[in-house]
């Protein structure tokens, strides 16, 4: 099969186009012909070796955490999906942008979704369902989401609304008038937010997800009063020292498939900034780590 590769960590420039292996379905899994795959920001720290003392990865290693396609081949176990089937879903750690790839967790596409769409609702949506789930019911609260705009900011916020919470979110200037598209009362990021928020939320802040690689974890915490009730899906350091939840996507089908229900009833649509063709893989990395937006790559 055609596959992304890199045979080294480094730069975008260490990806290449290349025959690779299929994989196949295994017990309780399936295999799909990949239609997208997205770039993630841990696809890039993978990539780059960033996390290989943690996470090291067998060279070559294909990129991809998440991806859509068609199901062609279903594990043992398997009753809920057929061949044929359009899906989405998690990888491994790094092995889904290529021709095929096997999915462990997964859930079938809602209608309303494009094929880009679905592409980027894997770990962008496993993460948020993971971390509302830490904060308990939402309904009636006030939550905060430090980067809203951002692809798992947006889903945060789909599901807290869905849960009946009013939402305050951060992100640039130039992303208002998109949050306030999908529901959220928009604020920008950086000094003074607590007093930014007081003024929208002048009862108070019941819960915060820190949703964005800032470095404003300890002000989510001063501004809800309560650090249980806080919970960060990238400052896992952070989560240490003040004592927060923490969040990661785990490889749950349940947990997709409550994005895929959102999905259905209208209340959440993944967000994609940006394209790019599987021979243009160095270039969507490039696109990814720069700060362009969610990054999508399309198969033929």
């Amino acid at each position: 099969m055609r596959a992304a590769r890199f045979h080294s960590y480094g730069a975008p420039d260490v990806l290449v186009i290349e025959d690779a292996p299929e994989p196949h379905a295994g017990e309780g899994a399936v295999r799909i012909a990949v239609q997208a795959a997205s770039v993630n920001p841990i696809d890039v720290l993978l990539r780059a070796g960033q996390l290989a003392e943690f996470l090291p990865l067998n060279l070559p290693a294909v990129p991809g955490r998440d991806a859509v396609g068609v199901v062609d081949e279903v594990g043992a176990g398997v009753t809920d999906t057929k061949v044929g089937d359009v899906v989405f879903g998690l990888g491994g750690v790094s092995d889904t942008t290529a021709e095929f790839a096997v999915l462990t967790a997964w859930s079938h596409v809602p209608e309303q979704w494009s094929t880009a769409q679905a592409a980027a609702a894997g770990l962008a949506g496993a993460t948020a369902a993971a971390a509302v789930q830490e904060l308990g019911d939402l309904n009636g609260a006030t939550l905060l989401i430090e980067g809203a705009s951002g692809a798992v900011g947006t889903a945060v916020a789909a599901f807290a609304l869905a849960a009946g919470a009013t939402v305050i979110g951060t992100g640039r200037e130039s992303s208002r008038a998109a949050l306030q598209a999908i529901g959220v009362i928009p604020t920008t990021y950086g000094d003074g937010l607590a007093s930014r928020v007081a003024a929208l939320a002048p009862h108070g802040v019941d819960a915060a997800v820190h949703s964005a690689p800032s470095k404003s974890l300890g002000d989510l915490v001063a501004i809800v009063g309560n650090a249980s009730r806080v919970v960060t899906v990238v400052d896992h350091q952070g989560a240490t020292q003040y004592g927060t939840l923490q969040a990661n996507a785990r490889n749950e089908s349940g947990l997709l498939r409550q994005g895929a229900d959102l999905g259905t009833a209208g209340g959440w649509t993944p967000r994609v900034d940006r394209e790019f063709g599987l021979a243009d893989i160095a270039d969507a990395h490039t696109a990814a780590e720069s700060g362009s937006g969610k990054v999508v790559v399309t198969l033929p």
